[in-house]
């Protein structure tokens, strides 16, 4: 099939639809210059081939329009904003278009979106007709969305239209990014693999651009809208329509006879060409009508009658104030009505309790907590009408409750009830004479028949009240006196500041409530240092940081009131810490102190007179007395401090000097970029300390490749990629300080990389390289000018000296490169040139279903590559039955289980690109195969029958022979054979096992199989 094809991309689907145009309309060129161009089609470069038919393009129309030329990627490599305006837009521009395209130099990156977008302004789109004409052979490489952007031209332009020619792209190269370009802009795009297609695809383009016919405006269709003829008021209906005429049109149902002009409710219309409605409540004769966009045409009607719904209601003739009852109905008109309780005689469309029916004849509605007299309602939601009622009758329960006369403030006390109403009850505790709906304190009485009931803080006397969760109405009440527990807390007369010490108490009234320590005199509810009681009696609690006379308070939750307190005295402790006079930045020394008072506590080191709070460096005390300190790494004069967890008070402190410590590093003058060379130092301050390589004059605090010291005095530090003057330091890791350095140059390193000058796309190709600065360099395969830093293919170099590198899939210009890893700097370089293998495959043309087919090829690229059976049509990544083809020549391969059509591929490894085809049909599994003969014989026969087998062959030889063998048996083995000597019939005896067997007649002296037939013995 040839690769040549056309997507014209106009709502009619026809090839080649010229595109709406006006003799005012200018036209700009954009022209591929990208480095690409320099690819070649059956022996020429495609640019040579693009400049050869641009005079095609160029025709007659051209005496008529201003025309303009455009290039990119024509100047300068790897430049995404290399664009050139070369022919501005004019009057008989077209010899001079043709002498600019002669001298394009193909040379750079593919910014195609750029190109588009500034050729669109150029021609000022915005106010007038615009044609683009793009010529490209690669997609866009410069990270913009083609597709977006002519979606903007397109909405943005007045009758801006783009023509793409795709030129020699590769086959795995997907192109919808060019081909959305036409599609969104009305334009045409076409696709061209060799200079006859490229030819006739600038000759469409041409016409094309000439063609300044407007289309017609296309007439409306008429449109057939199907419902369901009758429909009950109030329900939902399904509608469908056909064909969609715009996708702004919309339908609506309106009574018989309404102006054209006048809507109900609407509904757009969809993909699915299918709304539902949910019709008028009032019944008579309706239509269904399909509107324009303009709200004014209609396109079509359908009839529909809609009857008066009517409803049966069910539920108790009586029902208690606030209990929760079950209500039916049927039938449901629609999903979205809702049955309601209200009074008798309440206005249309009032509403209290309510249930939406949805797919049920049934819900739960709550009674309301008024007695009286009142009704059920189905209520339509179309225009909330009722359209069925019934009577019920609410009255009032008998509810009581059982509690103590008294209970302690904040205690929980028992509480008992009777005559439950709803679950979502509650009852509350609320001060006497409280007003209705008012709470303090509650439970939800659920499906228990008791609770617990947390009483108030202040004393006095109260009212206990089960509440209907309906309306908040009191059901019944009893009352209770809240009295004044009876609390004690005890603690020690005086503690250190930061330490625990014991707490204890009595008469505890809840778990909840809690012991803080606070100043004494401090206002009512606030708080300290805390601790929960639960179900102790005594505890720790923590003193402050701050010496003085406090209070030990035990405080009821409930309302945090004070119920006993017990004076304390806060004193200071007596702590002490001790470190040496001197020590060197970054080091670590040994700290002991004394006199801890919390394992929380924590040694520091500041600088001498920082304020109070602030920390540098340093560690927990924790059960230890002494321990060792990280000294900073700027020198001068120091406070150890002792400081107190608790309000991070200092307890104790002294001093210590800080110095600078003597460190040497030693590295050798010179290192070639990127090897590793042995550096030296002496004087190690911290084994987390580095030494480092940066240029000379890097600012204090940044860092190249760096080692740590550890516990050596000596490693390997890897050079730079860049040549140049660098300096070794050796920095302290506390503050990133340079403690010493030596000069070192970086020199470039001497490499060579050789290999063959052509190489198979796939193969593995042999390269060897002198002059290895780093094991971890690799070897890299890409296209001739990528950008440094790109890498396709490659190999490590490790210790060798030569080695195999896997060419690309894809022939062309390419380049082997030695890259440093340090960096991904190329240091050597070497072009070659990747050829298309010769490769073939072949087998059978027809093949039974699971029946073995012997597989050949020729032109073997690497024993990596596969051959696959595919159905014909299939992607090329479809290889779900393939095998490797190693250092074979052929192979057996089993055939699929579905009859059909396939095809035999031979696919290339790398790349999975398919280098040669042959189609296979497979047959049923019983179908007879001819080649030469035909056999006549029963399909079934009895076990160990004697059947007539007849013949036709088209050519005799000296031994060919009727066999009969089992069916998945080898072609020349056999259960029974005989030899033919004269003329058909042979009589052969069938197996007397049951099963499925072969007749076939062999061609023996040719090795051929002429022909089979399958035959049931049964």
């Amino acid at each position: 099939m040839s690769s040549f094809y056309r997507k014209a991309v106009l709502a009619t689907g026809l090839a080649f639809a010229a595109t709406t145009a006006t003799a005012q309309e200018n036209v700009m060129v954009v022209f591929d210059g990208s480095n690409s161009m320099w690819g070649q089609i059956d022996g020429t470069a495609k640019i040579e081939i693009a400049r050869d038919v641009m005079d095609t393009l160029l025709g007659e129309w051209t005496e008529e329009r201003e025309v303009g030329l455009m290039a990119y990627g024509h100047r300068r490599r790897g430049d995404c904003g290399d664009i050139e305006t070369l022919v501005q837009p004019g009057a008989q521009t077209r010899a001079t278009i043709l002498e600019q395209v002669g001298g394009i130099t193909p040379t750079g990156k593919t910014p195609l979106t750029d190109a588009v977008e500034r050729a669109a302004t150029e021609l000022a789109y915005t106010d007038r007709p615009a044609t683009v004409v793009l010529i490209s052979d690669g997609l866009e490489s410069c990270e913009r969305d083609p597709c977006e952007l002519a979606r903007a031209l397109e909405q943005g332009g007045v009758g801006f239209t783009a023509h793409v020619v795709g030129f020699g792209l590769g086959a795995d190269q997907d192109d919808t990014s060019l081909s959305c370009i036409a599609e969104e802009t009305g334009g045409t795009y076409i696709q061209a693999s060799n200079a006859e297609e490229l030819k006739a695809a600038m000759s469409s383009v041409s016409t094309a651009v000439a063609d300044t016919t407007p289309d017609p405006e296309p007439a409306l269709p008429e449109v057939t809208v199907t419902g369901p003829g009758t429909a009950i008021g109030g329900s939902i209906i399904e509608v469908t329509w056909d064909p969609t005429a715009e996708t702004g049109d919309f339908l609506t149902i309106v009574p018989a006879g309404t102006a054209a002009t006048e809507h109900g409710e609407t509904q757009s219309v969809n993909e699915d060409k299918t709304v539902n409605f949910t019709v008028p409540a009032d019944q008579g004769m309706y239509e269904i009508r399909y509107i324009h966009a303009d709200g004014e045409e209609v396109l079509g009607t359908d009839a529909l009658e809609i009857t008066r719904p009517e409803v049966v209601l069910t539920g108790p003739e009586m029902v208690l104030t606030g209990e929760d009852f079950t209500a039916g109905w049927s039938p449901t008109i629609n999903p979205n009505d809702y049955v309601t309780i209200v009074p008798t005689g309440a206005e249309t469309g009032a509403s209290a309790s309510y249930v939406t029916v949805r797919d049920k004849s049934e819900g739960e509605l709550s009674a309301p907590a008024d007695p009286g007299f009142y009704e059920l309602r189905y209520v339509l939601s179309v225009d909330k009408r009722t359209v069925a009622t019934r009577a019920i009758e609410v009255a009032a329960p008998e509810v009581t409750l059982d509690i103590p006369e008294t209970a302690l403030a904040g205690s929980k006390f028992p509480v008992r009830w009777t005559g439950t109403v709803n679950a979502q009850d509650y009852i509350t505790v609320v001060p006497a004479g409280t007003k209705e709906g008012e709470f303090g304190n509650y439970f939800v009485v659920r499906d228990a028949s008791e609770n617990q009931l947390q009483a108030a803080a202040e004393t006095g006397l109260y009212e206990v009240r089960y509440v209907l969760r309906e309306g908040n109405k009191t059901l019944a009440s009893a009352p209770i006196e809240i009295t004044a527990p009876e609390v004690t807390v005890t603690g020690p007369e005086t503690a250190q500041t930061g330490s625990k010490f014991p707490v204890s108490w009595t008469g505890a009234v809840s778990g909840n409530d809690y012991v803080t320590i606070v100043p004494t005199g401090t206002d009512e509810g606030e708080f300290g240092n805390y601790i929960v009681v639960r179900d102790k009696t005594e505890n720790q609690l923590q003193a402050p940081a701050e010496t003085g006379m406090y209070e030990i308070r035990y405080v009821l939750r409930e309302g945090n009131k004070t119920l006993a307190t017990t004076p304390i005295e806060i004193t200071a402790p007596a702590v002490t810490v001790t470190a040496p006079e001197t020590a060197a930045t970054g080091s670590k020394f040994p700290v002991s102190w004394t006199g801890t008072v919390s394992s929380n506590d924590y040694i520091t080191i500041v600088p001498t007179g920082t304020d109070e709070g602030e920390f540098g460096n340093y560690i927990t005390v924790r059960d230890r007395t002494e321990n060792q300190l990280q000294a900073p790494a700027e020198t001068g004069m120091y406070e150890i401090r002792y400081v107190l967890r608790e309000g991070n008070k200092t307890l104790a402190t002294t001093p210590i000097e800080i110095t600078a410590p003597e460190v040497t590093v030693d590295a050798p003058d010179t290192a070639l970029t990127g090897e590793k060379f042995m550096v030296s130092w002496t004087g190690t301050v911290n084994n987390q300390d580095y030494v480092t390589i940066v240029p000379a004059g890097t600012a204090e605090g940044e860092f190249g490749n760096y080692i740590t010291v550890r516990d050596r005095t000596e490693n390997q530090l890897q050079a730079p990629a860049e040549t140049g003057m660098y300096e070794v330091r050796y920095v302290l890791r506390e503050g990133g300080k340079t403690l010493a350095t030596d000069m070192i140059e970086i020199t470039a390193p001497e490499v060579t990389v050789t290999a063959p000058e052509t190489a198979l796309a796939g193969s593995a190709v042999r390269v060897s390289w002198a002059g290895t600065v780093s094991n971890q360099d690799y070897i890299a395969i890409v296209p001739a000018g990528a950008d440094e830093g790109e890498f396709g293919n490659y190999i490590t170099v490790r210790d060798r000296s030569e080695n195999d590198v896997r060419a690309p899939s894809s022939p062309g210009l390419y380049e082997i490169r030695y890259i440093l890893r340090e960096g991904g700097k190329t240091l050597a370089t070497r072009p070659i040139e990747i050829t298309e293998p010769e490769v073939t495959v072949s087998g059978p043309s027809e093949v039974r279903a699971t029946d073995t087919l012997k597989v050949s090829w020729t032109g073997t690229v690497d024993p990596g590559d596969y051959v696959a059976l595919a159905p014909m049509g299939s992607g090329d990544d479809d290889f779900s039955n393939y095998f490797s083809v190693r250092d074979q020549t052929e192979r057996d391969m089993k055939a699929p289980e579905t009859p059909g059509m396939y095809e035999l591929r031979y696919i290339l490894r790398e790349g999975g690109r398919v280098l040669a085809r042959q189609p296979v049909e497979v047959l049923d599994a019983d179908a007879a195969l001819n080649s030469g003969a035909e056999l006549t014989a029963p399909d079934t026969a009895a076990p160990g029958s004697t059947i007539d087998v007849g013949w036709t062959v088209e050519a005799e030889s000296a031994d060919q022979r009727i066999t009969i063998a089992a069916a998945d048996q080898a072609i020349f083995t056999w259960i029974e054979a005989v030899k033919i000597t004269g003329d058909p019939p042979v009589s052969l005896t069938l197996p007397d096992d049951p099963g499925i067997y072969e007749l076939r007649f062999l061609d023996v002296s040719n090795q051929q199989v002429l022909a089979r037939k399958v035959i049931a013995v049964e």
